[in-house]
């Protein structure tokens, strides 16, 4: 693959993950192999280096795009008031799926929702709303589930206490969602969602 196109591809995938990505997996994706992704890495790393307000940092053979430490202050200020302020609509439906359905994959989250869900995952880890946790069925993911501060501050013993949670849980149309997405041919999304909510109320 010509490396200009595989540095462009790895800064897009580095951008939309969100998480720490080993250079098997980006390998995987791209086709190109792990002598290629190494030699198209130096070049974003370089690109990315000189006064960015991002960067790329590498932990063994896991990299990562992320924001640089000379904004760390302004980028704190952010964090802080989006953890402050109330939950976005957003938010809202990404925490509705995690708690009926997890826990659950970010790509499974995305699916269903139809969007990046990584910042919005971001703000609900740092309140304390949600945990991450080791994929069985991926090592090199996560899943995502509902935390005990969230029990806690709506006062219910468990996930299963929630409203119509024995329906919304096992609900198919969603699974419609999850499988129709592998084979590229997933419905709308939001309509899937909006139709399990009206029938909620």
């Amino acid at each position: 693959m010509d490396q200009k196109k595989l540095k462009s591809i790895i800064e897009s995938i580095l951008f939309i993950s969100g998480e720490p990505l080993s250079l098997s997996r980006i390998s995987k994706v791209t086709g190109a192999s792990e002598e290629e992704i190494e030699t198209a890495l130096g070049f974003v790393v370089e690109d990315y280096s000189d006064g960015r307000g991002v960067v790329v940092i590498r932990k063994e053979d896991k990299v990562e795009m992320a924001t640089s430490p000379e904004n760390a202050e302004i980028i704190s200020e952010l964090v802080k008031s989006e953890i402050q302020e109330n939950l976005s609509p957003a938010a809202l439906e990404v925490l509705s799926i995690i708690a009926y359905r997890g826990p659950i994959a970010r790509v499974e989250i995305e699916s269903i929702r139809g969007v990046n869900c990584s910042f919005t995952l971001r703000s609900l880890l740092m309140r304390s709303l949600i945990e991450r946790v080791d994929n069985p069925k991926d090592s090199r993911g996560y899943l995502y589930k509902i935390s005990f501060q969230f029990l806690e501050s709506l006062g219910m013993p468990s996930v299963e206490k929630l409203p119509d949670f024995d329906n919304l849980s096992k609900d198919t149309r969603i699974e419609s969602v999850l499988v129709k997405e592998e084979d590229g041919k997933a419905p709308n999304a939001e309509t899937v969602m909006e139709n399990i909510a009206d029938e909620s109320k």
